[in-house]
C-alpha cells in the first residue's frame, strides 16, 4: 500500500456550507416586482444565514433594484417574466436577473441632465467599488442574464501609509 497523502481531500474541505445553493423565482415584469425581488432576497439570505457584511448586503439590494427595474422598463414587452438566481457560494455570491429580451445593453455614463439611463454603468461601479464583477450573457432561450457576483465580506484595504 502506498505511503503519503490521501488522494481525498478531508470531508470538510469538500462539504458544502449550509447556505452554499442555488435559489431562483420568478416575477411578473411589473414595477411592483421590484421591491418583492429585493425584500425575496434579503429574506433568503436572513433564512439561509449566509454571513454577507452590511455593506455588501446594501450594494447587493441595490444592485437587485437596479437590474429588475432595468428588465422590468427595458424588457417587458417581450419578456412578461423575468427571473431572479441567487447562487451562494463559501465566500461570494452571485446575483442574476433574466429576461427573455435578446438586446444586450450597454453600461453608459449618462451626461449630467439625464433622468435614466445609469442603472447598468452604476450597476458595474458598485460591484467593482467592492471587489466583484458583473457581466451580460446569452440565455438558452435567446433572452440574456445580467449578473453581479460579490464578495460575502469587504475586500481588505490596506492601512494608510504616513509620509
Amino acid at each position: 500500500m502506498p505511503s503519503g497523502p490521501s488522494a481525498e481531500p478531508p470531508e470538510e474541505l469538500t462539504s458544502p456550507l449550509a447556505y452554499e445553493g442555488v435559489w431562483r423565482f420568478t416575477a411578473p415584469a411589473l414595477e411592483s416586482s421590484v421591491p418583492q425581488a429585493r425584500h425575496a432576497v434579503r429574506d433568503l439570505l436572513t433564512e439561509q444565514h449566509v454571513p454577507v457584511a452590511d455593506a455588501i448586503l446594501d450594494t447587493l439590494l441595490l444592485i437587485v433594484s437596479e437590474l429588475v427595474t432595468n428588465a422590468v422598463r427595458h424588457a417587458a414587452l417581450l419578456s412578461p417574466q423575468i427571473a431572479v438566481q441567487l447562487t451562494l457560494g463559501a465566500n461570494w455570491l452571485r446575483v442574476a436577473v433574466e429576461d427573455d429580451h435578446p438586446y444586450r445593453p450597454k453600461a453608459l455614463e449618462a451626461d449630467e441632465g439625464d433622468v435614466g439611463g445609469r442603472g447598468l454603468w452604476l450597476v458595474k461601479a458598485l460591484t467593482t467599488e467592492v471587489g466583484g464583477k458583473c457581466d451580460v450573457a446569452h440565455t438558452a432561450g435567446g433572452g440574456k442574464a445580467i449578473w453581479a457576483e460579490l464578495p460575502l465580506a469587504p475586500l481588505a484595504t490596506s492601512p494608510p501609509t504616513s509620509r
